[in-house]
């Protein structure tokens, strides 16, 4: 089994390429095709290893979900004509990214941990413990960094400092609590829970969408319903699904992205582990086993796939609408 670590095209017509950090998008004017690969990052960092079928199912999972939300906030997407590849039109992003929790775990609980009550200016009661559901879902923005980390901030300070307008930032709240409410009830559908996600908006042409990808184990932190409450009451760690635990075996191993650290050796049996917990999450999420497929064609599929679609498309006339 491969890792597409990387893809490398040259399409008629492209007018840009961009290589973030697990994702490769081809533009052609207006119109752009993201290929998502199998790279991983974590602390903001790109580890040195690709994980097998992350992409696909990152890609299918956040396909599934864009479609299941759209009734709610307009999407940036037009076609998914490949397992890997996303079509659809570009916006301006803010610079922001709406980080929705319903729970205390992962950088919200290391930060309550330190001895903070007030998280991205949203205090937090005394008494909870790790993985505890808070009294209501809260927003704590951070800011999206072209390079380097993501830092957290308030909603004062980005109004304070103009990053987002007061009327954008209400729309962007009050469709962030709506998506979280759906991806919740979409969770639960499948026997898990939603404990935090994030979301990112973009404008075009006056109108605010919903871009990148949603409710995937990139940007959101599943925990497996049965046995939760027992689980929270026993202290005992929750089963979960989501990239929190590659974190923790980077933390374990020394690693958190600061300056003077390395990335611990990843074994082919880390590999293997973090592939198998993607399938598994895809499995729950689209009550389906990931199908096999045929990885000694796969760029050349992806190539055909993009050829095919930007073919299709008015290249350059921007979408308001899809």
């Amino acid at each position: 089994m491969e890792a597409i670590r990387e893809t490398n095209f040259t399409f008629p017509g492209q007018t840009g390429f961009y290589r973030g950090k697990v994702r490769d998008v081809y533009y052609f004017g207006n119109v752009m095709a993201m290929v998502a690969s199998d790279r991983i990052s974590a602390f903001d960092v790109i580890l040195p290893k690709a994980i097998p079928d992350k992409g696909r199912v990152l890609n299918q999972i956040a396909a599934y979900n864009l479609g299941a939300t759209k009734d709610i906030v307009p999407n940036w997407v037009l076609a998914t004509p490949d397992p890997n590849v996303t079509i659809g039109f570009t916006c301006e992003p803010f610079a922001v990214e709406m980080v929705v929790r319903g729970y205390l775990a992962g950088h919200a609980w290391r930060e309550y941990r330190a001895g903070k009550r007030l998280l991205c200016g949203v205090p937090l009661p005394e008494g909870l413990k790790e993985n505890d559901k808070l009294p209501q879902p809260i927003i704590t923005p951070t800011t999206k960094a072209h390079v380097g980390h993501d830092e957290d901030i308030s909603k004062e300070e980005i109004l304070k400092r103009g990053i987002v307008s007061a009327a954008d930032y209400a729309i962007l709240e009050e469709y962030t609590f709506k998506l979280f409410e759906r991806g919740t009830s979409l969770a639960a559908q499948r026997g898990l829970i939603l404990v935090d996600t994030k979301y990112e908006f973009g404008k075009n042409d006056g109108t605010i969408y919903l871009i990148d990808e949603v409710h995937t184990p990139d940007s959101s932190r599943y925990f497996y319903a049965e046995g939760y409450e027992a689980r929270q009451q026993a202290g005992e760690e929750q089963k979960q699904l989501s990239k929190e635990f590659v974190r923790q075996w980077l933390i374990e191993n020394g690693f958190q992205g600061k300056d003077g650290q390395r990335v611990p050796e990843m074994t082919d049996a880390i590999v293997a582990s973090i592939s198998a917990r993607y399938k598994e999450l895809y499995q729950q999420v689209r009550g389906e086993v990931l199908p096999d497929i045929d990885y000694s064609s796969i760029t050349q599929r992806i190539e055909q796939s993009i050829l095919n679609s930007i073919n299709s498309v008015n290249l350059g006339t921007r979408k308001t609408t899809v």
